[in-house]
């Protein structure tokens, strides 16, 4: 049984001008101890997926249909008073961009406290502190830094203090959400770093949201690519690299400069991702497809498996293979 199995999600936002299909009809799986990266440009749901599973949409988002199973618990059908017993303590989420995710008016050390204490009742204050230290230093950083506050720390530290925190209450599965933004290369390495040997020390489960296919290449086992809010391949990752299936896969990995390979122009995917209040009819990709048939603009192609790894694309051109 896999520790997280997602079931044909779909979550919309909904406007005065019709829903948004952010997410529409996802479905992948995660194993204990398993790390699997969830790519793809801006806009096509990632983050909605992430906040799905911890239910923290905004108060206009709603989880439509599908399951969020946490190994045999449905997620999707439980109240947020059972929810809170799930967050920090089963499933944790390291947000995008610290600084922001962080309380300015607050040491690291107190929000840590905070989080240990809220969902720990068994420790006090003193353990929860000396917790707090542990966690500190097992992502690399001094344990005197407990009293700093987040302005004083690099934003490297307040990346590695939000890891700590989402460690907190020693979760299954961590959601890391996009880890490397604004960080320079250098500091995103080590970032990375933390994070698969915390993986492989806790035999932690993880969820690495990118848009960069060489975060995902370094530190992943499985790769969703999504598109425009669905799932456009499910692969190992080293058969993403090896043999791309999708347009859009191919596209995104093409774009991608490679310092071994021959000097080339770099290529782009032409147009721009289709707005998701009315989203194209057929395959969501086939305006940008350089591939496009008649099929693709009126029929929507599933998730088809080729030969006999596990190795599942959204494309027309494999539905016979």
């Amino acid at each position: 049984m896999p520790l997280l199995d997602v079931e044909n999600l779909r979550t919309y936002y909904l406007t005065r001008k019709g829903p948004v299909k952010a997410v529409d009809g996802v479905g992948f799986q995660v194993k204990e101890g398993q790390a699997m990266g969830l790519a793809g440009e801006s806009g096509c749901g990632k983050t909605t997926v992430a906040m799905s599973i911890m239910k923290i949409l905004p108060s206009r988002g709603r989880i439509t249909e599908g399951k969020i199973l946490l190994k045999d618990l449905d997620i999707v059908k439980i109240s947020e008073k059972e929810m809170k017993k799930i967050r920090w303590k089963r499933i944790s989420l390291v947000f995008q961009g610290a600084m922001n995710a962080l309380d300015p008016l607050y040491s690291l050390g107190d929000q840590i406290v905070e989080a240990i204490l809220t969902h720990e009742p068994r420790f006090n204050k003193k353990d929860a502190r000396k917790r707090a230290e542990e966690l500190l230093e097992l992502v690399g950083m001094e344990r005197k830094r407990i009293k700093s506050y987040p302005h004083e720390l690099s934003g490297g530290m307040r990346q590695r203090g939000l890891i700590a925190m989402a460690l907190s209450c020693k979760p299954e599965l961590l959601i890391a959400d996009e880890p490397g933004t604004a960080l320079d290369v250098i500091v995103q390495a080590q970032v990375l770093s933390i994070l698969e040997d915390l993986r492989k020390k806790l035999n932690l489960a993880v969820i690495l949201i990118t848009h960069d296919l060489s975060i995902i290449a370094d530190t992943c086992d499985k790769a969703a690519i999504m598109y425009a809010g669905k799932i456009v391949e499910y692969v190992d990752v080293l058969d993403l690299f090896e043999d791309p299936l999708h347009p859009y896969t191919q596209g995104l990995i093409h774009a991608f400069p490679n310092i071994k390979s021959a000097r080339t122009r770099m290529s782009s995917i032409p147009g721009s991702p289709p707005d998701l209040l009315d989203p194209p009819q057929g395959c969501r990709f086939h305006p940008r497809c350089m591939y496009a048939m008649n099929i693709c603009k009126k029929e929507e192609p599933t998730l088809t498996k080729k030969g006999e790894k596990e190795h599942l694309a959204a494309c027309h051109l494999y539905v016979n293979i």
